[in-house]
């Protein structure tokens, strides 16, 4: 994987938002390319954000990171109308880069939980999957469950990749709601543990019982899943 295919760019957002910008990591012959969010509190270019795309790429996913409107101008959240028109229109300008390329979308944190609920309410043009990385349940220390209210009304597949010391996650709630997951007698929903890591991926090195870096350990089971079942 060589950083010089690495590509800037720039969209349009939402019409009251303007444009924002983009970053697209492309191995050789990628077999999918992610449309990847970034979490709420840091942008495409934070050091998750990259070692989520360089171990992607290494797994021949190709990834287009992008900024929501709030964090290229830096100020408060979005209306939801705008993060959604962000993420129909980030998955649009992907397509016409990778035109022969099966498209997916999700994110880390608050980019994942907010593509579902894009995909929910959309869907979201050609994406085949999504791939959510340490997807918010709750905020830390206010357990609910409302937040995936909406699941129901998601018709591709999810792959969940979450910590299980992340605070942000109460699997007691979790695990029975992504189990009613189905489409057409499909299940839809699949969830691997990340052994040890919390919400931003620090692990406990004492007690992890694998050498596998985290990202390198998200790639592999999100190429098997797409091998599985996406494409």
């Amino acid at each position: 994987m060589a950083r010089s295919k690495t590509k800037r760019s720039k969209f349009v957002a939402h019409a009251d938002a303007g444009k924002v910008s983009a970053l697209l990591l492309v191995p050789d012959d990628p077999i999918a390319v992610l449309v990847l969010g970034h979490g709420a509190g840091a942008g495409m270019e934070h050091a998750n954000m990259q070692g989520i795309a360089e171990a992607l790429a290494v797994q021949g996913i190709a990834t287009m990171r992008y900024q929501f409107p709030y964090m290229e101008r830096g100020g408060g959240r979005d209306r939801q109308e705008v993060t959604l028109s962000t993420i129909h229109n980030a998955v649009s300008h992907t397509i016409k880069k990778l035109p022969e390329v099966p498209v997916l979308a999700g994110g880390h944190s608050f980019g994942g939980r907010m593509t579902t609920i894009a995909q929910a309410e959309g869907p979201i043009g050609e994406v085949q999957g999504l791939i959510c990385c340490s997807f918010p349940l709750h905020a830390p220390g206010r357990v609910s469950d409302h937040r995936i209210a909406h699941f129901a009304d998601i018709k591709v597949p999810v792959l969940f990749l979450c910590g299980d010391r992340d605070t942000m996650m109460t699997y007691d709630l979790f695990e029975p709601a992504i189990a009613k997951m189905k489409h057409s007698r499909r299940k839809l929903a699949t969830l691997h543990k990340i052994h040890t890591a919390n919400h931003g991926y620090k692990v406990l090195k004492r007690t992890r019982t694998s050498p596998e870096p985290v990202f390198d350990e998200m790639a592999r089971v999100a190429r098997g899943w797409l091998d599985k079942k996406v494409l």
